[in-house]
């Protein structure tokens, strides 16, 4: 029998595949369909599978030379609902906008051993800027978000 966070694990691990071969069918069969997505550039997450498929679509385009370096396992409290579930934080690098970016994944699971909660945390403060900039245009090219009025 599996037990929940042998299931988190596994679904970790696909995760790690499905991201570094860019194979966004994959990561649709990961995701729960209510995901939220906590964003290091935005303060209200992403939410449902539909969008949060599309960013990591963008996501995929703008990060170059992406890399898992570490990864830690454990539970934490979601910010959803304050309940503990079963959770992975993955250690990345890559570069974005031309900045090197250092951040973590931090994944929460359902019962299921599917991703219902995602948070990033990037450093530093110049690669997030430069991140949000590459994201949102790639956002806005994919009809995702609207384009930032001029002022």
């Amino acid at each position: 029998m599996t037990t929940e966070g042998e299931r988190a694990l596994n679904a970790a691990d696909r995760f790690r595949d499905a991201i570094d071969n860019r194979d966004l069918a994959a990561l649709d069969d990961l995701f729960t369909e209510d995901i939220r997505f906590y964003s290091p550039v935005k303060f209200a997450p992403f939410e449902g599978k539909p969008m949060v498929l599309g960013l990591f679509g963008v996501l995929l385009r703008t990060f170059k030379d992406f890399r898992y370096v570490g990864r830690y396992t454990g539970a934490a409290q979601t910010s959803t609902d304050g309940t503990s579930a079963p959770s992975e934080v993955l250690l990345f690098r890559a570069t974005a906008g031309g900045k090197e970016i250092h951040g973590i994944d931090l994944l929460h699971f359902d019962d299921d051993g599917r991703i219902k909660e995602f948070t990033v945390m990037v450093r530093p403060q110049s690669a997030v800027h430069a991140l949000g900039q590459a994201v949102l245009a790639g956002l806005v090219e994919d009809g995702l978000a609207p384009a930032p009025s001029g002022r």
